[in-house]
């Protein structure tokens, strides 16, 4: 598995009150669980800055994680950044060699 770092900036249309991100909430987490049943959530972050959210999760490959993305987009009227993350050991191993 692969470990995925996303950044989600919701649009001003997404949400109108606070009801709407809980609903919202439940609805990407329904779907995903659904679509992408190999996907395993590692941590989600609630986040002060230019983005509202920062969720990490292990997917098998890259494209088990673009849909997990599309899938925020698309239901969460959202902008995403999406980065692959590598465990501490796992680099040190590469560059050792």
């Amino acid at each position: 598995m692969a470990t995925f770092v996303v950044l989600t900036r919701l649009t001003p249309m997404a949400v109108k009150s606070p009801a709407d991100l809980k609903k919202l909430e439940r609805m990407v987490n329904d779907r995903i669980r659904k679509d992408c049943p190999q996907v395993k959530w590692v941590a989600n972050y609630a986040i002060l800055g230019p983005c509202d959210y920062l969720d990490i999760f292990d997917a098998p490959d890259e494209a088990m994680a673009a849909k997990v993305v599309m899938i925020i987009r698309s239901l969460g009227h959202a902008t995403t950044e999406t980065w692959t993350a590598l465990p501490w050991e796992r680099f040190e191993r590469l560059i050792a060699a």
